[in-house]
């Protein structure tokens, strides 16, 4: 089984959801971790408000923080080893560091592209299984 580890700065809470300005990269990233760890990755993740600790017995981590203190976090590792450090991966890059894929995104709908024709013609009977 493949290790991911998240290295945070410090802050309330990992999901970025609490106080009065929402990062939206922060749930973002939250759920593409939910994501890597359904594909059967183990995920630990430290904050450092919270886990000093982690972050001290950790020596990659450690020197990272005595290079470039903590402008360099959050820093993310694989396998023990830095693959990113001082942003939030978008999930293609953290599918492509585990070696996993393809990447899942949820359907969105676009609304622009209709395929069926539903409600276009006032009166029509006509119902198409592809919507409604």
């Amino acid at each position: 089984m493949k290790k991911l580890e998240v290295y945070d700065p410090p802050m309330c809470c990992s999901s970025g959801v609490c106080g009065p300005k929402v990062d939206p990269v922060l749930p973002r990233f939250a759920g593409d971790l939910e994501w890597v760890k359904a594909q059967g990755v183990a995920v630990a993740r430290y904050n450092l408000a919270h886990q000093p600790m982690a972050f001290a017995e950790n020596a990659a981590v450690r020197d990272a923080l005595e290079k470039e203190d903590i402008g360099c976090l959050p820093l993310i590792l694989v396998e023990g080893q830095i693959v990113s450090r001082g942003a939030y991966p978008e999930r293609e890059a953290l599918s492509a560091w585990l070696d996993i894929g393809p990447v899942a995104r949820p359907f969105t709908p676009d609304a622009s592209k209709s395929r069926c024709g539903c409600g276009t013609s006032v009166g029509s009977n006509v119902h198409n299984s592809e919507c409604c």
